[in-house]
């Protein structure tokens, strides 16, 4: 390839944090690190935070390839990636610009904070490097509108990881059918196993959508409602629900309020699927349905050992610390949604802090800090991870990786509540595994449409 038809990709900083490992994901063209991208990594690096981990992989992915026998001439000059299994199209180079030793010039932006010696990198490399593609890449969004108004060409957000190009596209996890769903379908066969029926219909019968794994059907005229089993040779393998029967589904005294819900029960009380993920507007029940089928499956009916519940806090490495009691008293105040769910199971009883207290011991109901779930290995538990909206797709991999045999994970979130200075909806990591594990068998996703908290959270959710 000619060298005016590879790009130059200039990063910064919140990159690297977002993807640790983003230098390979720009296949044959060139990527630039400003050595200020660097200080700011080592300053971040120390912190207690967890965005910390990841500056720390950024820096020892750096060091990977730079360190040992290369010499500044070479970081200079650019230095080839090497070959990786999980990146095996990147074959550019990787350079550091000592941009702390460009001299002020009338185009450039004052150089007396970080974003703007970034910009002024990129400035003076599109200059230098005309009529090549120079790109500065940043997810701040502002950084961005300074960029453009500096005279830098090209600017991008990092979407390398982003798998849908609008929220509107990402998967729900239900499929709803116009009229009648049996209608013209000449095809079927049907078998019974247990107490569960199974019918197989041909694809071309159901339609052209591209149905995956445990996906729900449903339909507008009738009581039929199934989930996906099996897709093989042309035919839906479908497991029979019914509305009927997924609104009659009852866990630790809970039952759905519509059949959105219905299907959030069904999947979070199959011992079989093992992720959950949850999503939707505030007040749709995410949070009550997984308290309940939690406590109904390890209290009642004894599938798990224990209940695990930590959520993402940006604030909660560097104070967390500085509050009283044991780990689970400091992270109460950030766990009320929690707490406020158990009040609302036990309200009717004689008396309501008595047995949530109790329960909390039977169930061996722990609240974890997620700083301090990195490197476990939890076994028989069902964990809930709540707000996992503000979390980056490497962190929420990360999570992910904890889980041990026999445990069952939660994850919810609400899209349009990402209190994240990087994320968008698109590019969180909830909408990242919603997308990653639509097709994986041991998983399930449902978006409860509709809210049902109350009147007043229906009509400020639609109207403001």
């Amino acid at each position: 390839m000619e060298q005016d038809d590879r790009k130059l990709f200039v990063l910064d900083t919140n990159v690297l944090l977002h993807e640790p490992l983003a230098i390979y994901s720009f296949k044959e063209h060139d990527v630039v690190v400003p050595m200020t991208v660097l200080e700011e990594l080592d300053q971040i690096k120390d912190r207690k935070r967890d965005v910390s981990r990841d500056a720390r992989v950024a820096i020892r992915a750096l060091e990977d390839i730079l360190g040992g026998k290369t010499t500044p001439e070479q970081i200079l000059q650019g230095v080839k990636l090497p070959r990786r299994e999980d990146h095996g199209d990147a074959c550019g180079t990787l350079s550091i610009f000592p941009d702390h030793q460009l001299e002020m010039t009338h185009a450039s932006l004052p150089g007396d904070n970080n974003d703007n010696r970034i910009i002024n990198t990129a400035l003076h490399l599109q200059k230098i490097h005309q009529p090549r593609n120079v790109v500065l890449v940043t997810k701040d969004i502002n950084m961005r509108l300074k960029a453009k108004g500096a005279g830098i060409k090209q600017v991008e957000d990092y979407r390398t990881d982003q798998l849908i190009d609008d929220i509107r596209f990402l998967t729900t996890g239900f499929h709803q059918f116009k009229g009648d769903f049996w209608e013209r379908k000449e095809h079927v066969s049907t078998e019974s196993h247990g107490r569960h029926t199974v019918h197989t219909v041909p694809t071309l019968e159901v339609g052209d959508e591209n149905f995956y794994i445990n996906q729900y059907l449903l339909d507008e005229d009738s009581n039929f409602c199934a989930r996906v089993l099996e897709k093989t040779n042309g035919d839906l393998k479908l497991l029979d629900l019914g509305k009927d029967r997924l609104l009659n589904i009852d866990a630790w005294g809970i039952r759905p309020k519509n059949i959105y819900q219905g299907m959030a029960m069904q999947a979070l009380l199959d011992p079989d699927i093992d992720l959950v993920i949850l999503t939707g507007p505030a007040g749709c029940g995410k949070t009550l349905l997984a308290m309940a089928a939690a406590l109904e499956m390890v209290v009642e009916r004894g599938l798990y050992d224990k209940v695990i519940v930590t959520r993402n806090t940006p604030e909660i490495a560097e104070s967390i610390g500085f509050l009283p009691g044991t780990e689970e008293e400091k992270m109460t105040p950030w766990l009320a949604a929690i707490t406020d769910t158990l009040e609302v199971l036990h309200k009717n009883d004689v008396n309501p802090s008595g047995s949530m207290n109790y329960i909390m011991d039977k169930a061996n109901v722990q609240f974890k800090s997620i700083n301090f779930m990195r490197g476990r290995s939890i076994q028989n538990s069902v964990v809930i991870l709540d707000e996992c909206q503000n979390l980056t797709a490497s962190q929420i991999k990360t999570m992910i990786t904890r889980m041990g045999e026999g445990t069952k994970l939660i994850c919810s979130g609400n899209l349009s509540q990402i209190d994240s200075n990087y994320l968008t909806a698109v590019t969180s990591g909830l909408t990242y595994i919603v997308e990653r594990f639509k097709d994986f068998e041991g998983s399930a996703n449902i978006y409860l449409n509709g809210v049902v908290r109350s009147r007043l959270a229906e009509f400020a959710e639609e109207n403001l």
